[in-house]
């Protein structure tokens, strides 16, 4: 009991000290920053296989593609995606919303990991949509809500694992939009609601399909309405 909680507080907490690490306090530390960034996310998703395996725990039952929940997670995801798009489109792009500050934002993060060209952007959006985004499910939900539900009700496990999830997302919309802005907090409550279905999707299925699906598709779309922020970038 005691190491399982030990674990959770590990596992919740160290996204967001990495990404405190890379996205603010190496902001422009080049090289250094791009290290830290990839030891970082070695140790998160690595983490989870090690302490299973050290603590003796059956690690590989992770279910991935037993097929439960895959339909809703696309349908979850395909409406969020929509909603994103006439949400950027209808209201906050033709206001001017994503000009000045979240731009050079936008721009100066990009440069900063060496991404110049739409080539490179395109790789980089196809990793985290089909990659990252699985790595995120796998952390996410099969270890830090598994460890949740582990010592906890479901409605608390999904909260607590939620509420993780959505931290350090909270710094990477601060970054972009300001730590005084409303929509970081907005946006940041939505990706904990986000969290929160995908907890339950996978709590109701007993698989990471259907929340990876969602996931896919929701990460495509940032990657697609960060393309048409910062298009007159890319060489």
């Amino acid at each position: 009991m005691i190491a399982d909680a030990a674990a959770l507080v590990f596992a919740l907490v160290l996204p967001t000290l990495v990404t405190l690490a890379y996205f603010v306090w190496l902001a422009e530390a080049g090289v250094a920053q791009r290290v830290v960034y990839g030891v970082g996310k070695l140790v998160q998703f690595t983490f989870p296989l090690a302490w299973m395996l050290l603590a003796g725990r059956p690690a590989l039952e992770l279910s991935l593609m037993s097929g439960q929940g895959g339909w809703l997670g696309l349908a979850f995801g395909a409406l969020v995606a929509v909603a994103m798009f006439v949400l950027y489109g209808v209201l906050l792009k033709p206001r001017g919303f994503f000009d000045g500050r979240v731009r050079q934002e936008a721009v100066a993060k990009i440069r900063q990991f060496g991404i110049t060209t739409l080539p490179r952007y395109a790789a980089l959006g196809v990793f985290y949509a089909l990659g990252h985004s699985l790595l995120e499910e796998y952390y996410w939900r099969w270890f830090v809500f598994d460890r949740c539900a582990s010592l906890m009700h479901l409605g608390p496990a999904i909260a607590v694992s939620s509420l993780g999830f959505m931290a350090h997302h909270v710094i990477l919309l601060g970054v972009y939009f300001g730590w005084r802005s409303p929509t970081t907090y907005v946006f940041s409550l939505a990706v904990g609601v986000g969290g929160a279905a995908w907890a339950w999707l996978y709590a109701d299925s007993g698989s990471l399909l259907g929340p990876w699906l969602s996931h896919l598709l929701i990460d495509a779309a940032i990657f697609a309405i960060g393309y048409d922020v910062a298009r007159d970038s890319f060489e």
